[in-house]
């Protein structure tokens, strides 16, 4: 699966269009990642848990207390297996305007650094909470009997796909000579 990144601007009145056009008869779902699926499911079990604890909480006035914590542990999987979306895409927050004003060849070195160091600092991540997970997984949950392990697992395997998606972003900017630093508007549409 290719991680290039797609990036299109467009205009007011190209938004405004699109309401006039007709809908397209089936979706594009090959755009979309394992992690993007599974932080969908997750997102959807913590919606469940908020609405379930609303309904109890203010219609029956008796709330279960255990919908709370596992909305709270689901939103920890969201953010962590949700990050690797970011990174499959180039969609954390990145500073490229000293990439204007650097010569090609030092805008190239530079970015293959950053590549580097992104690269080692998810796979130091994942081996840190890899070690946290030996040590404190087998707590249990406040309110049900489950252990903590469950919620570090899903941030162990957020981390896991972020160090792989980091790799295939670092190999694509290789073989493609720039990535979306040195050249943004190779993927937002602008360059022409």
């Amino acid at each position: 699966m290719s991680t290039i990144e797609v990036h299109k601007q467009i205009s007011a009145d190209e938004i405004a269009h699109t309401f006039e056009e007709e809908a397209p008869v089936t979706a594009d779902l090959g755009q979309y990642a394992v992690e993007d699926w599974l932080a969908l499911v997750i997102f959807w079990i913590m919606a469940l848990c908020v609405f379930l604890q609303f309904f109890t909480r203010y219609v029956l006035n008796d709330s279960y207390a255990w919908t709370e914590e596992i909305a709270t542990y689901c939103l920890i999987g969201v953010v962590f297996i949700g990050s690797s979306m970011c990174v499959r895409l180039s969609r954390h927050i990145q500073v490229d305007l000293i990439f204007r004003y650097l010569p090609h060849l030092v805008a190239r070195a530079l970015s293959t650094v950053i590549d580097g160091i992104r690269i080692a600092f998810f796979g130091y991540a994942t081996k840190l909470v890899w070690q946290f997970i030996q040590i404190i997984g087998d707590e249990p949950m406040t309110t049900i009997k489950f252990q903590k392990g469950f919620v570090y697992y899903a941030v162990l395997l957020g981390f896991v796909l972020m160090f792989g998606r980091s790799i295939q972003i670092a190999v694509e900017n290789w073989r493609r000579g720039y990535s979306i630093l040195e050249r943004p508007g190779a993927f937002d549409g602008t360059e022409g």
